[in-house]
């Protein structure tokens, strides 16, 4: 009972703070100029109003102030009681540091469950379906499907010479396809059920394997491709016709045969900070440098 009257008279003073601070700087800002008289006339209306809410705050905490009891002992502080018998000039300044850092896990532990929250109101998934409770639909079948599905399906997808495709089910049912692009790149699509999940991107000559699913490339250029990959996978993406989204990623991921061959349509140039274009229009497969797309 007592820490709850502490808890109120400290919430009263901190709010008795802000209000002085705001009353001090309505002050600082004064009339804007314009129709003296009357700006003058509701400034002081203003400020008067501000003081008297001032009083009034003032003597709720005088009451608040004489209802506390002075506590028979002092309070239980742990371990902290102990860096005040520190001799050292140092340690001294342990105590407020501690306090600081004890408001810092408090805010991120504030802050933590606010991104939390806000985080589960998020209903975009890309592997399953979350059904609303006003509309049940049936759930989506597209990430069920015969182990054998994706040999099929990337068997039936026109591709370029030179370029093969290795599938691989390392997760049960789940496939994972590694595709090698002429001499050019390799990339790996991990799918789920026929919904793509991720996917890597390495150069010709470095390993990429079923066990070496997650390591990015050591080239700057098979990088940044994986970076336009995950775009392009995110615009494929469609849990109603997953057949026809496999087809159309797997067709932009060719056209990236000529990836050292092709100049921009942009600037018409092979090189542009470095690296030749490295994005390929989702709709007409042109190549672009990253900055020129988007001029």
């Amino acid at each position: 009972m007592q820490m709850d009257k502490l808890n109120q008279t400290l919430t009263a003073v901190k709010n008795l703070r802000s209000s002085v601070r705001q009353c001090f700087e309505h002050l600082a800002d004064g009339t804007d100029g314009e129709a003296i008289e009357e700006s003058r006339n509701k400034f002081v209306h203003d400020f008067q109003e501000r003081f008297t809410a001032l009083n009034s705050q003032i003597r709720d905490l005088e009451q608040l102030v004489n209802g506390l009891q002075v506590p028979p002992s002092a309070y239980h502080l742990g371990n902290t009681t102990f860096l005040a018998q520190e001799t050292t000039q140092e340690r001294q300044a342990l105590y407020p540091q501690l306090v600081n850092s004890y408001k810092w896990i408090d805010k991120v532990h504030d802050h933590s469950m606010l991104a939390f929250n806000n985080l589960n109101q998020n209903t975009l998934r890309r592997s399953y379906n979350y059904c609303s409770q006003k509309r049940q639909r049936l759930p989506f079948s597209s990430f069920n499907n015969d182990p054998d599905h994706i040999d099929k399906l990337l068997s039936d997808i026109n591709h370029p010479p030179h370029t093969t495709y290795k599938v691989f089910h390392p997760f049960g049912s789940n496939a994972v396809a590694i595709v090698t692009i002429s001499n050019v790149l390799k990339a790996a699509i991990v799918f789920k059920g026929v919904l793509i999940e991720w996917v890597t991107i390495k150069g010709y000559d470095e390993t990429l394997e079923h066990d070496d699913l997650w390591a990015e490339s050591r080239y700057e250029v098979f990088r940044k491709v994986q970076e336009h990959a995950h775009s392009a996978m995110l615009h494929f993406f469609s849990p109603t016709l997953p057949d026809l989204a496999v087809k159309s990623y797997v067709t932009w991921l060719n056209s990236h045969i000529k990836l050292f061959l092709e100049p921009c349509k942009r600037c018409g140039k092979y090189i542009a900070n470095g690296l030749p274009p490295t994005w390929r229009d989702l709709r007409t497969l042109e190549p672009f440098h990253e900055d020129c797309r988007n001029s």
